[in-house]
């Protein structure tokens, strides 16, 4: 028997009603030939697959949850239907999948069983940030989250700002969306009254904002960041 394959499906980066701006008709077509999916939550992802209008009822398909609560000792039993022939959509709760993401230990597990990995096209906010930043495109370094405790997110902000000046890199990282604006308070506080920051908050919906501005000119801004996904990168 054929093995299936492992389809890497993005979705949008707010609420379904991007998906006509952000997610090609292709992607919906091979979405609506599978019945098997990983997903972070089975409440968004069944959401998701009503909006993209699949003919399969949902109580039909099968879903297998992957994330903090995971046991990642079985999570080798999920990709148990590629051997049976049947294909798995890999779905990220927000955007590309494996990108700050816990699906790359499925791709791990695809490859290690020689399976057919299959990316489609669709939003990234990292890589949607970082080419409206105006900031280096060739040489950059994406660091998750910082540190939650303030001396270590602080001492991380200094060796970011260092590694820019040194290694002619730009810095690119996120923040839990609640604290946003004190990533924002402490990044003008900190960095270099020249070093730019640049804030990209709701890529791709109504409410975008994307600015760029050095640090000291950040003080005069008034950017409400609270409950928004944003991305933050700094730069000379």
């Amino acid at each position: 028997m054929l093995q299936g394959k492992l389809y890497l499906i993005p979705t949008t980066l707010g609420g379904n009603e991007t998906i006509p701006n952000v997610l090609p008709d292709y992607n919906h077509q091979l979405v609506h030939k599978l019945q098997v999916f990983i997903v972070e939550q089975v409440r968004t992802a069944r959401r998701f697959l009503k909006a993209i209008g699949h003919p399969v009822p949902i109580d039909e398909m099968i879903f297998f949850e992957l994330n903090k609560h995971s046991d990642l000792n079985t999570v080798s039993k999920y990709i148990e239907p590629l051997s049976e022939g049947k294909s798995i959509g890999l779905l990220s709760e927000a955007g590309t999948p494996c990108v700050a993401d816990p699906g790359a230990v499925i791709v791990e597990l695809a490859h290690k069983n020689n399976i057919k990995v299959i990316p489609l096209t669709g939003p990234n906010s990292i890589i949607l940030a970082l080419t409206a930043s105006g900031f280096n495109g060739q040489h950059f370094l994406f660091h998750g989250y910082l540190p939650i405790e303030s001396n270590r997110r602080n001492k991380k902000i200094k060796e970011l700002e260092t590694a820019v000046y040194r290694l002619d890199q730009t810095q690119i990282f996120i923040e839990t969306p609640y604290r946003n604006d004190k990533m924002l308070e402490m990044l003008i506080k900190l960095l270099k009254p020249e070093t730019r920051i640049c804030v990209a908050a709701d890529l791709t919906l109504e409410t975008e904002f994307i600015k760029t501005l050095p640090a000291k000119l950040w003080k005069r801004e008034k950017v409400d960041l609270h409950k928004r996904p944003a991305v933050f990168l700094v730069y000379k």
